[in-house]
């Protein structure tokens, strides 16, 4: 027996090294750590989370009350008329003495002599957090009280950052909701076709073939145009939400059909069959647990596709109403080339749109790396 120079043996060591095994979970997590997309992509998404939550927290104004229409944005600097500042500070743009050579309009620019310090839990518009909690406090604001647009308003003059903080909320609630449903029914109608398979597959993948054959555009477009728009916002929504599933398990279902008909041959399958397991037994304890990788990976990867979806069809009006906000919906004040050429900054939801869809590719792409066992 081997003794080492504290006196331990080798056995000893041997037997003090932990034996428990980790779960796939476990496994998952450890290589998916390691994905440097993955985490940014999993901090962004919780950050998204967090905000749509905390919508009344986080927006610095009430998203539907109106200042001046299409004010541009507050410029910050850590500069004043006295020096340096630690702290960022806010300056209202105005317009100025000069005028344009070409257009003869005034210029904008900052109003240097009134800085306005920027300080978080400032008092604001009282509002209930979650329409329970009372409260006046947001995020972030300035120390005098006085309006702060730090992405600019629209042209009714709502704060455009306020309202993509609440457009979240509504937005990734589609989503969510959506890819709940759409996952729940293309998984269990897939596993069922790929198990059972004979005559009720074929059939069953010759309707699948059907639904996937439909041009989803004009689909979303015609069916869209059936709810009169006199129609209360929570039908929209639900109808919304409606089609989207209505259109998007079929994908779903042909892939983890497949998947099921090649776990179906393998050993321990076959093995729980000869033993006489239940049908059911085999699906939730042998198939299902080897098909959830693919579904979340597929989960992540199809939010960023209705994100956009629902954008687009709020574009172009047919998703939800006011006084509902969603990102697609503020995106329909910039359907004018003048509009975009004047007030740039009303192309802001555009960036949610573009973080909330990069967050979920990259935490998409994260997942699919850790879940290959190859």
């Amino acid at each position: 027996m081997t003794t080492t120079h504290e006196g331990e043996t080798a056995d000893d060591r041997i037997s003090s090294a932990p034996t428990a095994s980790q779960g796939y979970f476990a496994l998952v997590w450890r290589r998916f750590k390691r994905s440097i997309p993955g985490m940014f992509g999993l901090t962004l998404v919780g950050l998204l989370l967090v905000i749509a939550i905390f919508a009344e927290f986080v927006a610095p104004m009430d998203p539907n009350e109106p200042t001046a229409s299409f004010a541009p944005p507050d410029h910050l600097s850590f500069f004043t008329k006295d020096g340096f500042t630690l702290w960022p500070v806010a300056y209202s743009i105005t317009e100025g003495t000069d005028l344009d050579p070409v257009t003869f309009q005034p210029l904008m620019g900052p109003d240097m002599a009134h800085p306005r310090s920027i300080v978080l839990f400032a008092k604001g518009a009282e509002f209930h957090l979650w329409g329970l909690i009372p409260m006046n406090r947001h995020l972030i604001g300035v120390s005098d009280g006085s309006p702060l647009h730090l992405l600019g308003t629209d042209k009714l003059g709502r704060d455009i950052l306020s309202r993509g903080v609440f457009g979240s909320r509504l937005t990734l609630m589609i989503s969510l909701v959506s890819i709940t449903l759409i996952t729940i029914i293309g998984t269990l109608l897939g596993i069922t076709s790929g198990y059972i398979g004979g005559r009720f597959d074929m059939w069953f993948q010759r309707f699948v073939e059907v639904i996937l054959a439909f041009p989803q555009l004009p689909l979303y477009l015609a069916l869209a145009t059936l709810i009169p728009p006199t129609a209360p916002s929570y039908l929209f929504i639900s109808f919304v939400i409606l089609v989207i599933v209505g259109l998007g398990w079929a994908q779903l279902s042909r892939e983890v059909r497949s998947k099921t008909m090649a776990l179906a041959r393998v050993d321990y399958v076959r093995a729980a069959v000869a033993v006489g397991a239940s049908d059911g037994r085999i699906i939730t304890r042998h198939i299902l647990p080897n098909v959830l990788s693919h579904v979340i990976v597929a989960v992540t990867l199809g939010i960023p596709t209705i994100i956009l979806l629902e954008s687009f069809l709020g574009f172009l009006g047919f998703a939800v109403k006011p006084p509902l906000i969603s990102w697609g919906l503020m995106l329909q004040d910039a359907q004018t080339f003048s509009v975009i050429g004047s007030y740039p900054w009303i192309l802001s939801p555009v960036g949610f749109v573009l973080l909330a869809v990069f967050s979920f590719n990259a935490l998409g792409d994260g997942l699919r790396d850790a879940v290959d066992p190859y």
